[in-house]
């Protein structure tokens, strides 16, 4: 049985696509069958990873509206052993479509429950909004990992993710947990980025990853040669960074 793990934060920059192209990456190069799911209109993860957005017939725009098979959606990527549902620009209209559709929230979930079973971990991308498609991917997911950027607003916004996570706990899916929460952005030459992994360690306690991403210059340019920093650059900082993470997940699942 696969497990489903939303990334999400409703605040934007802090890292949430750069993690889950990677993370799933590093998964898939530890043995993992990943299918990761880009669930922002944005369709950056889609183009992170090479996809070519307007050649595409299927997205997790059709999966969602018109109900479509998600085999039919899924692309293999050049990382063996990662697949990907894309996105699409149209996947911003799909909120108001998606709003007199029965059981509105749980669209994801049964989009997934199809194809769960043919992996062993399933990533969700969230937008960086706390609307119907991310309540969609956290009512479908069983955990969610929080990137907190490492700089002076980082806690602002995550009292809001936190009670939106307590209301789909306690109305749609309550076996949903944090996973944990991830410091991405980190440059330990700043002492504001060593008094916000304090301040966040203090409030989050074990829930706080080992692994701390830091600022690495492979990690912004991998995106737009469509690779993971994993086969961009395999020996950089982010590479072995996000390998340590995909290993300490897989440890904390056993």
């Amino acid at each position: 049985m696969s497990k489903i793990i939303s990334l999400a934060n409703q605040k934007g920059g802090v890292g949430k696509t750069t993690t889950s192209i990677n993370l799933a990456a590093a998964l898939a190069k530890c043995g993992k069958h990943v299918l990761l799911i880009d669930a922002d209109p944005q369709a950056n993860t889609s183009s992170g990873l090479g996809v070519e957005i307007s050649a595409l017939d299927s997205t997790i725009y059709e999966c969602l509206v018109n109900g479509i098979d998600p085999h039919t959606a899924i692309v293999k990527t050049g990382t063996k052993n990662l697949s990907m549902i894309p996105s699409h620009i149209d996947l911003v209209g799909a909120e108001i479509e998606m709003l007199n559709m029965e059981h509105r929230e749980q669209l994801m979930k049964k989009v997934l429950e199809q194809v769960r079973d043919e992996f062993d971990y399933i990533l969700i991308d969230c937008s960086p909004s706390l609307g119907l498609i991310t309540v969609n991917a956290l009512t479908a997911s069983d955990s969610v990992i929080i990137p907190v950027q490492c700089e002076f607003f980082a806690l602002e916004g995550i009292a809001k993710l936190l009670n939106t996570i307590k209301i789909i706990k306690s109305k749609l899916n309550p076996a949903l947990k944090i996973e944990g929460f991830l410091l991405t952005m980190f440059d330990n030459r700043l002492r504001l980025s060593n008094q916000v992994y304090e301040e966040v360690k203090r409030h989050f306690g074990d829930l706080v990853f080992n692994t701390i991403i830091a600022r690495n210059v492979r990690l912004s340019e991998a995106p737009s040669h469509g690779v993971s920093v994993l086969e961009y650059d395999p020996s950089s900082r982010g590479a072995k960074q996000y390998t340590a993470l995909a290993k300490e997940l897989i440890a904390r699942n056993k």
